[in-house]
C-alpha cells in the first residue's frame, strides 16, 4: 500500500467499493432463489434492498474511482464532489425503496386472507448465509469509512446495515411461519425494515446535501487546525480560517501572520512546516496557507 495517506485512502475506498459489488451480486442471486421458494415478503424486502445495493454499489464504485482523479484545468479542486452526488442519489433510491416495501407490508397486513409462506427451511439457510456475508462486508466498510471519511462508503455501509434487519427479520418470520403458521409476522418485519431504511436514508441524504452546499468541516477538526496554527513556531497569529467539505476531502484556507523582517525563505519554511503538520493530523484535508505580515 502507498505511503501517501491520501493515495492509501483512495485504495481503501476502491477496495470497499468492489467488495460491496461482489457481495451484493451474490446476495441478489441467493435471495431471488429464496423468494421463489418461499414467497415471503420479508425476503422480498431483503431482496429489494440487496438489488438496490447492487445498483448503488456499482454507482458508488464508479463515483469513488472518478472522485480519485487528480485536479485538472476544469476541476481545480478535484472531483471529490462526485461522492456527494452518488450518496445523495443513494439516499433518494433508499427512500423510494422503503416506501414501496412499507406500502406492500401494510396492504398485506390489511388483507382479509393471511399470506402463507412455503419452503421455510430453504429460505432460512439463504438468509443465514446472507447475514454472514453482510457482516463481513460491513466490518470492512466500517474500517474504510473511518480511515478515509468517504461518504460513499459510509452510505454503502448503511445499505448493508439496513439489510441486516430485514435478513434477521426474515429468519424470524420464516421460523414463526414454519412453527406456528403466522404469516402476518413477515409483513410486520418488512414494515420495520422499511422504517429503518427511511430514517437512515434521511441522515445520509442530509450529510451529502450539506457537503454539496459547501458546509464547513466538523467543529472539532476546525478547532484542531486552529490549535496547530496557534502553537506553531514563528506564527504570531492567524485569521480567516475557512473550511468546506467535498466528498471525503476537506478544503482548508488559512491566513497566518509572520514577522515582516524575515526572509522569504524563512517565511516559506514556516508555512510549509505548518501545512505538513495539518496534513499529518488530518490526512483528508487539502490545505492552502496565505502569509501576511504581523502588525507589531
Amino acid at each position: 500500500m502507498s505511503n501517501d495517506p491520501a493515495r492509501s485512502g483512495v485504495q481503501l475506498a476502491i477496495s470497499a467499493g468492489f467488495a460491496s459489488v461482489l457481495v451484493a451480486g451474490i446476495l441478489v442471486v441467493l435471495k431471488l432463489w429464496a423468494l421463489a421458494e418461499t414467497g415471503a415478503l420479508s425476503i422480498a424486502a431483503s431482496l429489494a434492498d440487496s438489488a438496490l445495493d447492487l445498483m448503488m454499489s456499482l454507482g458508488a464504485a464508479a463515483a469513488i474511482i472518478y472522485a480519485a482523479r487528480p485536479a485538472d484545468e476544469d476541476h481545480a479542486f478535484g472531483h471529490t464532489s462526485a461522492e456527494d452526488l452518488a450518496a445523495l442519489a443513494q439516499a433518494a433510491f433508499i427512500l423510494a425503496s422503503s416506501g414501496v416495501i412499507g406500502w406492500t407490508a401494510v396492504r398485506r397486513l390489511m388483507a382479509d386472507t393471511p399470506h402463507q409462506l412455503a419452503s421455510e427451511g430453504r429460505g432460512l439457510l439463504v438468509m443465514v448465509v446472507s447475514i454472514l456475508l453482510t457482516l463481513g462486508l460491513v466490518w470492512w466498510q466500517g474500517r474504510v469509512a473511518r480511515a478515509t471519511g468517504s461518504k460513499v462508503v459510509a452510505a454503502d455501509r448503511l445499505h448493508y446495515l439496513g439489510d441486516l434487519l430485514p435478513s434477521l427479520g426474515a429468519i424470524a418470520a420464516l421460523w414463526v411461519s414454519s412453527r406456528y403458521g403466522l404469516g402476518s409476522v413477515d409483513a410486520v418485519v418488512a414494515l420495520a425494515a422499511a422504517a429503518v431504511m427511511f430514517i437512515g436514508a434521511l441522515r445520509i441524504g442530509k450529510d451529502a446535501w450539506d457537503a454539496l452546499m459547501d458546509r464547513s468541516a466538523d467543529p472539532a477538526i476546525i478547532d484542531g487546525i486552529a490549535k496547530i496554527a496557534r502553537d506553531w513556531p514563528g506564527v504570531h497569529g492567524f485569521h480567516d480560517l475557512k473550511t468546506r467539505t467535498a466528498g471525503s476531502r476537506i478544503f482548508v484556507n488559512l491566513h497566518i501572520e509572520l514577522d515582516g523582517t524575515q526572509t522569504l525563505r524563512e517565511a516559506h519554511d514556516i508555512g510549509a512546516g505548518l501545512r505538513r503538520a495539518i496534513l499529518a493530523a488530518y490526512p483528508q484535508t487539502d490545505v492552502m496557507i496565505h502569509k501576511d505580515v504581523h502588525d507589531s
